[in-house]
């Protein structure tokens, strides 16, 4: 069992806003796994749908670089001790160049000039993750990098024909794409997409929610207000599913459909990353 110390406690309060009584009685049900603890509090409603995202405390940058054409792209979380650092112009164009590096190399050596900006900096700075994307068919690799360097996307969007490459509306469309997975932090493009093992502890999280309404009644009954609960939890965490953040009466899909038809084309998200600074320590 681990010990439950009370910076446990804090961690579990600061990914779900439960209040410190709580979270202790959790985390002592659980013999201080703080995973379980969350669904423990999610399954007594006292605990909102808990993500890693932009819980972690680590400073650093988010940067990106895409080549010319827009056919290929990176996405590079470095990691810093201090905040100070991260808003350093030196350590931001270290990680735009580290970004540059492996656009061009994907498989390029990045030791020599992390220990050489250690160096410089005095601070121990870390390559977290990084991530390339290459256009396969007609399509755009696009990237967003938030204010303050803290999140960025990276992400594919395709067109059935070439020429749409050059519209207007269709590049509007892609950077407001960027901008949706940056505000929405989606999981995943479609629900179809949706980890099983996440689905299925979110069915038993919601099932365990509603027990007192749902006791004695027939199964179909119990499963339409299961879904119910679901569906919500798909606008949530699907992009296609999630309201549009220009026009929140309409949802991504609807969007994007309006968009291809007066394009007269076909457009649809492939795949996209989207890393917020910290999220990735311990995962």
């Amino acid at each position: 069992m681990a010990a439950i110390t009370t910076e446990l406690v804090a961690q579990l309060r600061e990914r779900t806003g439960a209040g410190l009584g709580d979270c202790r009685r959790a985390l002592l049900s659980t013999e201080g796994d703080i995973e379980a603890a969350i669904d423990s509090l999610r399954k007594k409603g006292i605990a909102t749908a808990a993500k890693k995202a932009g819980r972690a405390t680590r400073e650093g940058v988010i940067a990106q670089c895409i080549a010319p054409g827009a056919r290929a792209g990176v996405l590079i979380e470095i990691s810093c001790e201090t905040d100070f650092v991260a808003k350093n112009e030196k350590f931001q164009a270290f990680c735009n160049d580290m970004a540059r590096r492996l656009l061009d190399d994907p498989k390029a050596d990045l030791e020599g000039a992390r220990v050489a900006i250690i160096a410089e900096i005095g601070e121990n700075i870390l390559i977290a993750r990084h991530v390339r994307l290459e256009v396969g068919g007609n399509g755009t690799i696009a990237a967003y990098i938030h204010h303050g360097a803290k999140v960025g996307v990276l992400v594919e969007v395709s067109a059935g024909n070439e020429p749409t490459l050059g519209n207007a509306d269709y590049k509007q469309l892609v950077k407001d794409i960027t901008l949706q997975i940056a505000a929405g932090s989606p999981l995943a493009v479609t629900r179809e997409q949706v980890d099983p093992a996440l689905l299925a502890k979110e069915r038993e999280i919601a099932a365990e929610q509603m027990s007192d309404k749902i006791q004695g009644k027939p199964v179909q009954v119990v499963e339409k207000m299961v879904s119910g609960k679901l569906e919500k939890f798909f606008q949530t965490v699907c992009l296609l599913d999630q309201a549009f953040v220009k026009q929140s009466e309409v949802t991504i899909r609807d969007h994007m459909a309006a968009v291809g038809k007066s394009l007269g084309d076909a457009v649809a998200v492939q795949r996209f990353h989207r890393f917020q600074v910290g999220e990735s320590v311990g995962a």
